[in-house]
């Protein structure tokens, strides 16, 4: 049996640690508060059930004295270095509940997303109601709101905090039925754009394959290569490569400068094509930036603006990409739709703009070295075409059994 672990400073949030700990041994969960105050005596310390800041900080590669410099930025990054290391370390994880305000949620976030997807994980957060994709990014971490400021205990805190610890307790009781999938993985992208294209080939090879969709929202794509780089994919079908338009134009869901990192990296098959390339996220249309209020925008939902990409950012993104597929060593094959990227990128819809697609083409074949594992296969079909999705389905296939014809 394992134990809930529950992290935040003592120095700060002794009272709401020790109540939460003590929600969950009072339902049978083995708890332990782990201290990460950036001083050496806190409120908690030498208390049992407790781990104090020098036992986190020694996880540190260079020692406590790399976190306790009496700097608060530095230090808090340090000790949030150390208790990534401690809590990747420990084989008696159930589940980890954070508890901070906007310093703790930096200090104790990139510790949860570095622990296993599945594990158990919560932050309840004072930052919790805003941009959360920094502490989040593509971990299953789920982020509470404290509505309060935890300064003490009230009668709304002792409630939030106790929906947490019960909610905690519940999934670290009650782990899902086990279940023994021979079949291996393999990481497919979708957009709602390409979402017929996405579930065409997820039927052509569920039978064989563990078929895992991403959204590619930015933390889709990176989700999606952790995985792939921890080994846990057998391979890449990465239909919508959208993150990228928005990596480069200045979008909301972008991937980072490591996308198609974990082809490169782990030379399992990739199956690529240019899905949803045609576009670039926005927020209300209202957020649109002034230097695009021009373009082709479409109204996806009341939330999300698209933005027909150009000839010159398609050019860009071409290249882009061109050289990423240029590092890959393992079996390439990278899919030219010239019936159009996405739903809205057919004739008679607003995206259709084939110069646009054309110069996204010519990019590609003027940058990728092609070589027998590495080839760019242009097909006369949009990507939501049934042919097109057969096609890269019988292609991953072909790749994953050795036939590389």
């Amino acid at each position: 049996m394992g134990r809930v672990y529950v992290v935040g400073t003592c120095d700060t949030k002794a009272v709401e640690l020790r109540y939460v700990r003590d929600l969950l041994t009072g339902q049978g969960i083995s708890a332990v508060i782990v201290d990460v105050s950036t001083a050496l005596r806190a409120p908690c310390s030498g208390q049992p059930d407790m781990i104090d800041p020098a036992t986190v900080a020694a996880a540190h590669p260079d020692g406590p004295q790399a976190v306790f410099t009496r700097r608060r930025g530095s230090s808090i990054a340090a000790m949030a270095t150390a208790l990534r290391r401690f809590l990747c370390a420990r084989d008696d994880v159930d589940g980890v509940l954070g508890i901070g305000g906007s310093g703790g949620t930096a200090l104790i976030a990139p510790a949860l997303q570095a622990l296993p997807l599945g594990l158990p994980k919560m932050m309840v957060s004072t930052v919790a109601s805003g941009n959360v994709a920094p502490y989040v990014g593509g971990s299953d971490i789920a982020m509470v709101y404290s509505v309060t400021d935890m300064e003490g205990l009230n009668r709304l805190s002792r409630r939030i905090l106790a929906n947490a610890a019960n909610a905690m307790a519940g999934m670290a009781a009650h782990l899902p039925p086990a279940t023994h999938d021979t079949r291996p993985a393999v990481g497919l992208t979708m957009f709602g754009l390409t979402t017929p294209c996405v579930e065409r080939i997820v039927s052509d090879l569920e039978d064989t394959f563990d078929c895992m969709v991403f959204h590619a929202t930015g933390t889709g794509g990176r989700a999606m290569e952790r995985m792939a780089d921890s080994g846990q994919l057998a391979g890449i079908i990465d239909v919508t490569t959208t993150e990228i338009c928005d990596f480069l134009s200045g979008g909301i869901f972008p991937c980072d400068d490591d996308r198609l990192g974990a082809a490169i990296r782990t030379g399992v098959p990739y199956v690529g094509s240019c899905g949803a390339l045609d576009m670039v996220n926005f927020g209300a249309i209202d957020t649109v930036p002034a230097r695009y209020r021009d373009r082709v925008l479409v109204e996806h939902n009341p939330q999300i603006t698209l933005m027909r990409t150009s000839v010159e950012e398609c050019r860009a993104m071409g290249e882009w990409i061109g050289h990423r597929l240029n590092r890959c060593e393992g079996e390439v094959r990278f899919f030219l739709p010239e019936g159009g990227f996405s739903l809205l990128d057919r004739m008679g819809e607003p995206f259709y703009d084939p110069q646009a697609d054309q110069t996204l083409f010519e990019a590609l074949e003027r940058t990728v070295e092609q070589t027998p594992r590495r080839r760019l296969i242009p097909l006369p079909y949009g990507v939501n075409d049934t042919a097109f999705a057969d096609t890269l389905a019988a292609t991953f296939r072909s790749l994953f059994n050795g036939e590389h014809s």
